[in-house]
């Protein structure tokens, strides 16, 4: 399966907005360009094409809960406005070389706290094959998402990517909740929204291979490259020996080895490098045979030194291609983009700004021979202000 295009209409800063993913999508723009807006825009959509859309369905997917009248645009030059949010997926299937698309209609909450159905369409290579809308005679439940419950047999080849995007989220690493101390308010399977969980996700993909230690399909000895204080990581229970008996603690914890210090000092993640647990979060993420085939991560650079998150970028790639899963991720750090192969078109980096209406637009970045010839990194060019997604300061 491959996405071919997400279009948004009337939702925050998107009032007519579109971008062509790859399998990992990197945005990059100033702050309130509308960077985080495109992941909640996209979890918005996951909720009504495979649930239903309301506060919890939201929460779940790590959109933020706003009053009614915030989710939609409502820009100054707007001499009239839209009442309902548009919302369109287009998709290839791997199998064959169908075009699907799904485009909804919805109605923000007005006395309940469910968002109204105004249509549903579902598309086969640009035939309407399937569709229900409030002004058709035949009645149903408008507050409900049709598509995945539906008994119609024309649907059947369209459901496999609603069943891969009802997973989706929008994770946010929180350092107290990847070091053990406070539960995960948002907690799915294998790992929480905010990190729970990390030192059960981590434990299955722990295993020894003739002899080699691998953490999933990588050695041991590769992640401890990017860790580069740690000798061993292993999964265990609480002691006395690692954690202070007052630290409130999950029932698994992540233990460390500093290769600097003697071997029986041994510690947990609550003692750890902060940067360190946000490495294996991220790469749980794109390894766990149980984790989300799509999903956003906001500020992917998070607690990681610029060298770092340039090595942590590759590697996450390079994982995510190789578990055909997809990806949209933020972020802030010039370094992320130089470990962006951007001559690999599963691998997409977007500029967001807003033009001077204050509408969020979206743009891809590609690599002209005439910036590679000029020989400066990804980052001198964001920087400069050339790639765009920077802010206008004086």
């Amino acid at each position: 399966m491959n996405i071919r295009k997400i279009t948004f209409g009337n939702f925050k800063s998107l009032y007519n907005a579109a971008f062509e993913p790859g399998k990992v999508n990197v945005f990059i723009g100033a702050n309130g360009s509308g960077k985080t807006t495109i992941l909640e825009a996209i979890g918005l959509l996951s909720a009504a094409m495979t649930d239903r859309v309301d506060s919890s369905s939201l929460q779940r997917k790590g959109v933020r809960l706003s009053i009614p009248s915030l989710y939609k645009s409502s820009f100054k030059d707007l001499k009239r406005q839209r009442s309902m949010i548009d919302l369109s997926l287009e998709w290839e299937d791997d199998c064959c070389t169908d075009k699907f698309r799904y485009d909804v209609h919805l109605t923000t909450p007005t006395d309940t706290d469910y968002w109204k159905y105004h249509s549903e369409a579902f598309l086969q290579n640009g035939e309407k094959i399937w569709g229900r809308s409030n002004a058709s005679q035949q009645q149903s439940n408008s507050y409900i998402g049709f598509f995945l419950i539906d008994n119609d047999p024309e649907l059947t080849t369209g459901r496999k990517i609603a069943e891969d995007f009802s997973s989706y989220g929008i994770f946010q690493p929180n350092t107290l909740t990847l070091r053990g101390t406070i539960p995960d308010p948002n907690q799915v399977s294998p790992v929480g929204l905010n990190g729970g969980r990390l030192a059960e996700a981590i434990r299955t993909l722990i295993h020894e291979n003739d002899g080699d230690l691998f953490f999933g399909n990588l050695y041991m000895d590769d992640i401890l490259d990017m860790i580069d204080w740690a000798s061993d990581i292993s999964v265990d229970t609480p002691k006395k020996t690692t954690i202070n008996a007052n630290i409130p603690t999950t029932r698994q914890v992540i233990e460390f080895t500093d290769r600097y210090v003697k071997d029986t000092a041994r510690f947990t993640g609550y003692d750890a490098s902060e940067g360190a647990l946000y490495v294996l979060f991220m790469l749980t993420l794109a390894m766990h045979p149980m984790g989300p085939s799509i999903f956003s991560v906001d500020s992917f650079d998070h607690a990681l030194n610029p060298r770092l998150a340039k090595k942590m970028i590759q590697v996450f790639c390079e994982q995510i291609i190789q578990n055909n899963k997809h990806v949209f991720l933020t972020t802030h750090n010039p370094l992320v983009l130089d470990g962006l192969d951007l001559q690999n078109d599963d691998i997409r980096l977007f500029a967001v700004d807003r033009d001077s209406n204050g509408y969020a637009q979206i743009r891809r970045i590609s690599v002209s021979q005439e910036l590679i010839d000029e020989g400066l990194p990804l980052s001198r060019l964001w920087i400069s202000g050339r790639l765009g997604g920077v802010p206008s300061l004086l």
